[in-house]
């Protein structure tokens, strides 16, 4: 295989990635925030919390590759209908992590139900080896995602 043929490979591997990237937030938000009375910004860090534990608005913004700004507002929302609350962080003042309270607690739970079901849809073409195998390759790619370094001076554009 010649390094041209290769190369569009990879960049078709990456576009298709791309798009089930991009389509399966109409699933999560039909199925899952909406029906919560979520954003879909609100949901992605109601399931870190509720998936990783606590986690300072920083990290959210790092985990999730969004704004810190647009974090921000998300957490504060979510604060305001008591889903999250700022934790004690054992006399570190430097990093405030957000916790899910009782409440978030409740409505994370409720999500997961509807997540199931749009799982279920998601996943209803593969059988349980191509899920296995998809989980496999889905972890391996995570894995190699983590290593991506962002050079120190890049400034993402901040456009609406």
């Amino acid at each position: 295989m010649d390094r041209q043929t290769t190369q569009n490979s990879w960049i078709d591997s990456l576009v298709s990635l791309l798009k089930v990237a991009t389509r399966i937030g109409s699933p999560m938000r039909d199925g899952v925030a909406d029906p919560e009375q979520l954003s879909v910004m609100e949901l992605r860090i109601m399931l870190a919390l509720g998936g990783e534990g606590g986690l300072a608005g920083h990290e959210l913004a790092e985990l999730m590759a969004m704004q810190p700004m647009n974090v921000s507002r998300a957490l504060a929302s979510l604060a305001k209908m008591d889903l999250v609350k700022l934790s004690d962080n054992n006399g570190n003042r430097r990093r405030k992590p957000y916790r899910l309270t009782v409440s978030g607690v409740e409505k994370y739970d409720n999500m997961m139900l509807r997540m199931q079901e749009v799982s279920q849809f998601v996943f209803s073409g593969f059988d349980k080896n191509e899920r296995r195998q998809l989980d496999g390759l889905l972890l391996k790619l995570d894995k190699t995602l983590i290593k991506w370094e962002s050079p120190p001076e890049t400034s993402h554009i901040n456009r609406a």
